[in-house]
């Protein structure tokens, strides 16, 4: 039963979805940690795959940039593909001094700038929040690994060349970074009663101004892929 968008069939995904924005990323977690990876989706070069990790099966499936693209596959995988979890493993833009480049950054909970809920036709805003066992066992995770990480709000926006600078507004009510789909994510998962959680590597500083380069985002951040992995 393939889709506009993906491919597969029910059957070839996993009940865990491992989610990284870039399908460059997608297709490094799975040959570099997953053992008889088979490629099930290759449409719009989304690439999806689906192996074993320790024994474990799991897939790992690109999201695109945005609320709009994570909408639709996150969507299609816990309705059409019998998806149980999606673990987001991205990237974002550091919005406090204490916060620091490849620091990881777990979502216990993400703002938004977007109309994304208006679909669901609520009386108010939604808080959209991540499953508390996966965020927990995740904090455990990094803790055992003696890894730098910060727990709290993300800020999910729409627009990634904003006309106004308004990052600092969201760092002074506490948010720890800005990325672009976790939000739709969450929500998604909410109004559906699935499960979702996200994880990002800070690969820029809107506060110190450093970056990373194409290159170390795709290769690189295996710190959070491994934190990832851990909770399959």
């Amino acid at each position: 039963m393939s889709t506009p968008h993906n491919q597969a069939e029910v059957g070839q995904i996993a009940k865990t979805v491992l989610m990284p924005g870039d399908p460059l990323r997608a297709k490094f977690l799975a040959e570099k940690y997953l053992e008889n990876v088979e490629q099930f989706n290759s449409v719009r070069n989304m690439f999806g795959y689906t192996g074993t990790y320790k024994g474990k099966p799991v897939s790992v499936m690109a999201s695109g940039m945005g609320m709009p693209s994570m909408g639709i596959y996150c969507y299609e995988l816990y309705t059409m593909y019998d998806v149980e979890r999606i673990i987001r493993i991205g990237t974002c833009g550091s919005l406090q001094e204490d916060v620091h480049i490849r620091d990881i950054i777990l979502a216990q909970g993400a703002c938004t700038d977007s109309n994304y809920a208006h679909q669901y036709e609520l009386p108010g805003t939604f808080s959209a929040i991540s499953t508390f066992n996966l965020l927990q066992q995740a904090a455990t995770l990094c803790k055992e690994k003696g890894l730098n990480y910060h727990v709290g709000n993300v800020i999910s926006s729409d627009i990634f060349y904003h006309q106004d600078d308004c990052n600092g507004k969201w760092a002074k009510m506490g948010c720890l970074a800005v990325e672009m789909e976790t939000y739709a994510l969450f929500t998604t998962a909410a109004s559906l009663k699935k499960e979702a959680m996200a994880l990002f590597t800070v690969s820029d500083s809107l506060v110190s101004n450093e970056k990373t380069s194409a290159d170390e985002r795709e290769k690189t951040f295996t710190e959070m892929m491994d934190v990832a992995l851990g909770l399959i």
